[in-house]
Parts: structure tokens; C-alpha cells; sequence
């Protein structure tokens, strides 16, 4: 079974170190960055306004807790949007090429 994990970071440059430890540590397959993300929340009392970027992360289920406690350690944020995603469904060739590249908790 696979998922995406859907993460927001202050930046581009943020996401990109975040993207490439993820991938080195052959956590994920593939991270995907979105450079630019809008994104109004509330926060502390207050409604927010903010330039975020977003990752889009592909990877084996198995492995989406030890994604979640690295992205934590690397993340400026004191509580990172981290939210998984299910695969259910996809190119069977793409499919066996994520499982490949992502290593066995």
C-alpha cells in the first residue's frame, strides 16, 4: 500500500531540504515541490495570511510515521501541516518503481 504525504513549509528553500533528506534517506520516492501556496488558517486567536510552499510526498505506508517524526525534526514550524493521503489506485509500472526506490521499515 502507498501514500501521499502533504506537507506546507515557510518556503521553497525549506521544502526543497526537506524534499532532498526525505529522498536521500530513502524515505519517499519521489517529493513533488508547489513553489507557491496561499494559505489563510487561524493560529493563536488570530486569522492568518501567509506565502507558504507545499511538498507532495510519494512513498510506502509502512513508512508514513518515520516520515512524519523526520519531517518534524527538520520543519521550522512548531506544528508543520503533515497529513497523509491513501493511494488507491495508479499506473502498476509507477507503483513497482515507488516501491523500489523507498526502503523496508
Amino acid at each position: 500500500m502507498f501514500t501521499l504525504i502533504y506537507i506546507t513549509a515557510s518556503s521553497v528553500d525549506e521544502s526543497a531540504s526537506i524534499g532532498r533528506k526525505l529522498v536521500e534517506e530513502r524515505l519517499a520516492a519521489c517529493v513533488n515541490i508547489i513553489p507557491s501556496i496561499r494559505s489563510i488558517y487561524h493560529w493563536e486567536g488570530s486569522m492568518e495570511e501567509d506565502e507558504e510552499s507545499g511538498l507532495i510526498v510519494k512513498t510506502s505506508h509502512e513508512l508514513t510515521p518515520q516520515i512524519i517524526k523526520r519531517v518534524r525534526e527538520l520543519h521550522s514550524y512548531d506544528n508543520p501541516c503533515i497529513i497523509s493521503i491513501p493511494i488507491t489506485g495508479g499506473s502498476r509500472d509507477y507503483l513497482e518503481w515507488l516501491d523500489d526506490e523507498v526502503k523496508r521499515p
